[in-house]
């Protein structure tokens, strides 16, 4: 019988211990490109790649393939921040259901945006939606330079 009742008190007390261990806070997008600020700072490449997107790593990974080097090599250049920059400004944090932006001012001054998505419930850095937006940019040009060049052009 004292064996059971140990036994019980000991699977109680374990039962309370895991139901009192909280589970990790959800980051915001703000808190998550803060502590990726940081991850840069410390050269953290496994924290870094935690906090992007799926669609992130594997551009990164498309990227290492094409210029026969390491993702870690890759996500280290593609820089948020500057290497000598020891403060960033924020503004104009934006959240709408899966999706977030924030602007951050470079090392320069320019303000650039940072897009988020929602992966599990977590907060991701999405460099993707970044670069499609580049290429759409591009696409227009083109599209607007064509037309210029054809413009003057006899059917």
């Amino acid at each position: 019988m004292r064996f059971y009742s140990k036994f019980l008190i000991i699977f109680l007390l374990s039962a309370v211990v895991s139901c009192s261990v909280s589970q990790p806070k959800r980051l915001t997008p703000l808190e998550t490109l803060n502590v990726y600020g940081n991850a840069f700072k410390k050269k953290d490449t496994t924290q870094m790649k935690l906090l992007l997107s799926q669609s992130t790593l594997k551009m990164a990974e498309e990227s290492a393939r094409a210029q026969n080097t390491t993702v870690d090599e890759i996500i280290k250049s593609e820089k948020l921040f500057g290497e000598n920059q020891t403060t960033a400004e924020y503004r104009n944090e934006k959240t709408e259901d899966e999706k977030a932006s924030i602007e951050i001012k470079d090392s320069i001054g320019i303000w650039n945006t940072v897009q988020f998505i929602k992966e599990d419930d977590v907060w991701k850095i999405d460099k993707t939606s970044f670069a499609n937006k580049i290429e759409r940019e591009i696409e227009q040009s083109n599209d607007e330079l064509d037309r210029i060049i054809n413009q003057g052009r006899q059917p």
